[in-house]
């Protein structure tokens, strides 16, 4: 069985200006990272296909929908918000990039794929319901996970978020829903700046202060996070994959390295096994330089596909 590696021509599109950080040269350098370390030719490369109406819907609300395809530009920009723009090609790439999901949980569901990770932009885990932020548009880890749920009538699904920054969309969207569970640590007090207190139960907020050692997050992550996951004994395993948590990345200030991102993957793989398997689908969400992000990314694919 081979690793999934999910992409789409569509999401080099998408730009919000040449001082942007979330840019399409993310995924170029995540590329060069697979070619040089060898590990691209364990992948099975996928192109994705574009998520429907129907299946962002099972998220967002339809005025929602509809806001954003009537703030498409023909040319330029839009600004939603001072950090979050729409370019002509910006819902090409947020339905590709949404799409990615939906074909990663039909690999690891249907095909039996061991894995599968999806290297697309626009990222999602900052969209609510009924708002686009935070470079996000529409929410691709919870349009993926509510698909696994419909299609294949899952009932436990696990999302791991380890950006820097709080999933706030994914929290919103999943809230109080007994078929989720979602764990995440992230730098605190940050962008968005909040997070639900006290926590909803199907929620483990692990909140960190700036310069916390790594060793001391990922020791936090173990103790709150581990016990509630092999309680839970999930079906599906989703990532929130964001790599800005990296200490080379000045989006943020914690100080993971590629070692770090490979220990939190491999935990919660052989945690999960006995449950979910091989049912392991990961999106890119936030990383902004480029050096690092494409290092995290190769030791987290190794780490996904037992490499």
């Amino acid at each position: 069985m081979e690793t999934l590696y999910i992409t789409h021509p569509a999401c080099h599109l998408h730009e919000m200006g040449r001082w942007h950080p979330e840019s399409p040269e993310r995924l170029d350098a995540i590329n060069d990272q697979l070619l040089s370390s060898g590990l691209a030719s364990y992948l099975l490369q996928r192109k994705a296909r574009p998520a429907t109406d129907e299946d962002i819907l099972r998220v967002h609300d339809a005025a929602y929908l509809q806001q954003l395809k009537q703030q498409l530009p023909r040319q330029g920009y839009f600004n939603i918000d001072a950090d979050t723009l729409m370019n002509p090609h910006t819902l090409e790439a947020a339905y590709a990039a949404a799409g990615a999901g939906l074909d990663a949980v039909d690999g690891v569901m249907g095909e039996k794929a061991a894995g599968a990770f999806c290297s697309v932009r626009p990222p999602g885990h900052h969209a609510e319901r009924n708002r686009a932020m935070g470079f996000c548009f529409f929410n691709n880890v919870a349009v993926a996970a509510a698909y696994a749920m419909a299609r294949y009538g899952l009932t436990r699904v696990l999302i791991v978020d380890f950006d820097v920054h709080h999933g706030n969309g994914t929290e919103q969207i999943f809230a109080g829903d007994e078929r989720v569970l979602m764990c995440s640590f992230f730098q605190y007090p940050f962008f968005p700046g909040s997070y639900q207190v006290p926590p909803p139960q199907n929620m483990v907020n692990i909140p960190v202060e700036a310069y916390t050692k790594s060793a001391q997050v990922l020791d936090a992550f173990k103790h709150e996070c581990m016990p509630r996951i092999e309680a839970f004994r999930p079906e599906i395993v989703f990532f929130s994959a964001g790599f800005d948590a990296h200490r080379e990345d000045e989006m943020g200030q914690l100080s993971l390295v590629e070692a770090d991102y490979a220990e939190l993957t491999a935990l919660v793989v052989k945690a999960c096994a006995p449950s979910a398997g091989q049912r392991l689908v990961s999106m890119l969400e936030g990383g902004y330089d480029a050096s690092s992000l494409g290092r995290s990314v190769v030791a987290h694919l190794k780490a996904l596909a037992g490499l």
